[in-house]
């Protein structure tokens, strides 16, 4: 009996010392994946994620001191075609999945990883002086109409949207970005485009939001992965880690983004 309880004892105290060695491979591993964010990296990412990546610039800037970190912001279609081009990229974050598929197919990145959504909103002056107040008013002839251009993902969002609420658009203009649109209400050259709900929200005072309901509204997916050709692999993964998991979604989350499910 004595030798039973002996047994039962040591077997315990195993269980007990395998158990306590978890939280200390957690934080192993967790602070490796912290230590690999050093070095010079360049993120390439669509406009609409301008303030969001800036604010995690600013974020990781003071976690991580060694980390170098450059952003540049632009069309998806016209990042995806400098990647194609060999531009200095160490990692891609696209606000579609068909732009990221193109380089997924030509293995210039990793396996993409969704991070983020977002939703499409009317943006009108401030005070909405036109009185826009649906999709349908969009066709009126007396508005000056900017929309996104359909190679850009919000672009052919915005197509998607008007096709669903039966409505034909003639823009004054189709630009290559959703902040080159925005910037036409903003200055008073257009009385009303087609981005993101985020970018409204980036406009502060300058325009206001007009819902498009659900039925009509396309959710975009945002996924990011990292260049292939990148010099500091492990640095862009890291950065990729905390884009989707980790300080990231909190500056997503701060500037209106739907989370990545």
């Amino acid at each position: 009996m004595h030798w039973l309880i002996a047994a039962a004892v040591v077997l315990a105290t195993l269980v007990l010392v395998g158990c306590g060695k978890s939280s200390p491979k957690s934080a192993v591993a967790s602070t490796t994946t912290a230590s690999k964010l050093t070095g010079s990296l360049t993120v390439f990412a669509a406009a609409s994620l301008t303030e969001a990546f800036n604010d995690e610039k600013a974020a990781l800037a003071t976690a991580h001191r060694e980390l170098r970190l450059t952003n540049s912001f632009a069309g998806t279609s016209s990042l995806v075609t400098q990647i194609q081009q060999g531009a200095p990229a160490d990692v891609f974050a696209s606000a579609d999945e068909k732009n990221m598929q193109k380089l997924v197919d030509a293995g210039l990145v990793d396996v993409p990883m969704t991070f983020a959504r977002n939703k499409l909103e009317i943006a009108v002056a401030a005070g909405n002086p036109k009185h826009i107040t649906a999709l349908a008013d969009l066709a009126r002839s007396d508005l000056r109409v900017v929309l996104v251009d359909p190679s850009v993902p919000a672009g052919t969002y915005s197509q998607q949207a008007l096709g669903k609420a039966g409505v034909t658009v003639k823009p004054k203009s189709q630009e290559l970005d959703v902040r080159s649109a925005l910037a036409k209400v903003t200055s008073g050259e257009a009385d009303a485009t087609i981005v993101y709900v985020t970018d409204v929200r980036a406009a502060g005072a300058q325009a206001v939001g007009v819902d498009i309901p659900d039925a009509d509204n396309v959710v975009a997916v945002y996924p990011i992965a990292v260049v292939k050709a990148s010099a500091h692999h492990d640095a862009a993964a890291a950065y990729v880690d905390e884009i989707v998991s980790g300080t990231g979604q909190r500056a997503l989350a701060g500037r209106g983004f739907l989370p990545p499910a």
